[in-house]
């Protein structure tokens, strides 16, 4: 600030600094091109979903909209510093004790200005993680899209041309076509899922390192409020002097302090689940886990000690194309470790009789 002891003087890192090194700054803070005003928000928010595949249409939008959370943010932090420093030139005309303490609330609220614009960068790093999560989205669409195409065209065919060798060859193209969206839907499945939680854990961390830091100025800035004389005096009455000068300084010092010092682990707000809840989330954990520890690197799921019929009907395919499927997964490059979670199905022999009907292995009923 303009003449008072100053927290935004040369100092060391803070503890929290050290334990979690702060981003690069924000990729909003340059190349602006419309400002910071209403007409670049409203561009980026109505232009964002209507370019690029479908599939990344909803959350690009989503990309977009949250820098125009970033850019207000470093709006609101630039003008909060400025207040700051009006507020103590202000001060300046004001009684001693006004001043002095007018003087040290500038230095607390420039500090908070300071604390948001640092927030700025950590909720850049949530905003890049989920630009990670569109890229793969629109790295899938083209596969879902070959799918749909051939798929397309072998309907056509079978009701303009159904006696046409091209559907012969389409099916073929349509199960590598199936092996290939496969594999990217398994992958933007589980991509998703890990830069979910990276992505939101950036946004948390860095909302409550800044939440708590702001709660720790707004009382050290009560602090410094109680400095001030407010019994009402007659006219004509002086004032004692004021001899605050050093208390003041050293609540700064306290806070300035207390700021460096702050860790996550030490953090005066935690988060206390109820019973209920805390038994719920902890059932889900182990059953994560427990799923996890099913499964033998390189060799699939164990499904040994599982007998309960699968949920989802769709995942089952029919006995005489388990050949076709992985005969195409061979063509495609597909490896063990892109059917790690893929259940292993038992193929049924089968054979065709002279008249064109498949027969199969067949299970005498019990009882027979």
């Amino acid at each position: 600030m303009h003449r008072s002891y100053s927290m935004r003087s040369t100092r060391a890192p803070t503890a929290s600094q050290i334990q979690n090194p702060p981003p690069p700054p924000s990729s909003t803070k340059s190349g602006r091109l419309f400002g910071r005003g209403g007409l670049g928000h409203a561009l980026r928010r109505n232009t964002a979903g209507a370019f690029g595949p479908d599939l990344a249409k909803k959350l690009s939008q989503l990309v977009k909209m949250e820098k125009n959370v970033m850019r207000s943010l470093e709006m609101v932090a630039k003008e909060r510093m400025e207040v700051a420093q009006q507020l103590s030139l202000w001060g300046e005309a004001c009684d001693e004790d006004v001043s002095d303490v007018t003087d040290k609330l500038g230095v607390l609220l420039y500090e908070i200005g300071e604390l948001e614009d640092q927030y700025v960068d950590r909720y850049d790093q949530y905003r890049i993680t989920m630009k990670s999560i569109r890229n793969i989205e629109a790295s899938v669409q083209p596969s879902r899209d070959r799918k749909q195409k051939i798929t397309d065209q072998i309907a056509h065919l079978k009701y303009k041309e159904p006696n046409s060798p091209k559907i012969v060859v389409l099916e073929q193209e349509l199960v590598r076509a199936e092996a290939e969206s496969l594999v990217a839907e398994a992958q933007l499945s589980n991509i998703t899922r890990e830069k979910i939680k990276a992505a939101y854990s950036y946004q948390f961390d860095a909302l409550r390192e800044h939440a708590e830091k702001v709660a720790i100025i707004a009382s050290y800035g009560k602090h410094l409020l109680d400095l001030i004389d407010d019994t009402p005096v007659t006219p004509g009455e002086t004032r004692p002097a004021y001899d605050g000068y050093e208390a003041s300084k050293a609540i700064i010092q306290d806070c300035e302090d207390s700021l460096t010092n702050w860790v996550a682990q030490n953090a005066a707000v935690t988060a206390k689940l109820s019973t209920r809840a805390r038994t719920l989330s902890q059932r889900r954990r182990n059953n994560i886990k427990a799923r996890t520890e099913g499964q033998v690197p390189g060799h699939g799921l164990d499904l040994s000690a599982q007998d309960a019929p699968l949920s989802d009907r769709d995942a089952w395919v029919p006995a005489g194309q388990h050949g076709e499927e992985y005969a195409a997964e061979e063509e495609e490059g597909v490896g063990e470790e892109d059917d790690v979670d893929a259940p292993s199905h038992t193929v049924v022999d089968t054979e065709a009789s002279p008249n064109g009907e498949q027969r199969g292995r067949n299970h005498d009923p019990v009882g027979a």
